[in-house]
């Protein structure tokens, strides 16, 4: 029983470390260069002061309502402010707050500076259905998200901005989102990938990766 015990714990070692690996290599000043895109973090700082209100000083909001920024890829978040202008995301507070950026070199520092913090990070148990459902798909189709997301959802690589990273993230948030997806209600993804996707998944799996990703 003693060596069950030990040889668990040290499974358990191991997958912590290599989770703290990871997310420590997503922080390396060469990882966040690359996501930084070709903005000024420093004057992204000042000129992100209205964001910051909602989406907390260095992107990590506490309210669900307001998804985390920080660590996201620049690239990403440059699309979806720029989506939001043209009505391909619609958001009451979120498609006003996009409309005052109004200068391409302000919207490249905004963008850079929540880039530029560490990589999001959450808490919690997980959930052994999410982990399943993000690593292997599901029976009715539904590929791995593992596959564009990365392991634990950190993003694919330094400079595929395409995916976002989504592990931290805000659990109710990413229901809503995927929700959006499935009903058709978002459909700003590339080649409507994620619309398809979402729509393979019943509502229960959808919470269970959402919860499973909240954690990571």
């Amino acid at each position: 029983m003693r060596n069950i015990t030990q040889g668990i714990a040290i499974i358990l070692s191991v997958a912590l470390c290599a989770a703290t690996t990871a997310y420590a290599a997503g922080n390396s000043p060469e990882h966040i260069k690359a996501r930084i895109g070709k903005g000024d973090p420093v004057a992204g700082k000042v000129k992100s002061a209205m964001c910051q209100g909602c989406h907390g000083e260095k992107g990590m909001s506490d309210s669900p309502s307001f998804p985390r920024l920080s660590g996201q890829y620049a690239g990403y978040l440059k699309k979806q402010i720029i989506d939001f202008q043209k009505n391909l995301r619609n958001d009451p507070m979120m498609s006003g707050m996009a409309a005052t950026i109004t200068e391409k070199q302000d919207l490249l520092d905004i963008t850079a500076y929540f880039a530029s913090q560490d990589i999001m990070k959450g808490s919690g148990s997980g959930n052994a259905l999410g982990k399943r459902v993000y690593i292997e798909g599901n029976d009715t189709g539904a590929y791995g998200c593992i596959n564009c997301h990365g392991g634990e959802g950190k993003g694919k690589s330094a400079n595929n901005y395409m995916f976002p990273i989504i592990g931290g993230q805000h659990r109710d948030y990413l229901i809503k989102q995927l929700t959006d997806l499935k009903k058709h209600e978002r459909d700003n993804d590339p080649s409507g990938m994620m619309g398809d996707i979402a729509s393979k998944l019943s509502a229960a799996e959808i919470e269970a990766v959402s919860e499973y990703l909240a954690a990571q």
